[in-house]
């Protein structure tokens, strides 16, 4: 058996990096500077990571059975 841990920790950080880089590109087309560009960036990661390590644990745990 996996560890059921370490992979729904990657996918919670693939999906949270994903979501921050979308973040990114939206800030392209506005007026932002460097630092709120990268500060909105960590916001929307770690709120991200926050929200889904709770969520995608029990899914991968069903998929694991």
């Amino acid at each position: 058996m996996q560890n059921i841990g370490l992979i729904s920790a990657l996918i919670s950080a693939a999906i949270s990096v994903t979501v921050a880089g979308l973040f990114l590109l939206g800030t392209l087309a506005g007026e932002y500077t460097l630092v709120e560009r990268i500060g909105g960036v960590a916001w929307v990661l770690l709120l991200s990571m926050i929200i889904l390590m709770p969520v995608v644990t029990p899914i991968v745990k069903k998929r694991q059975r």
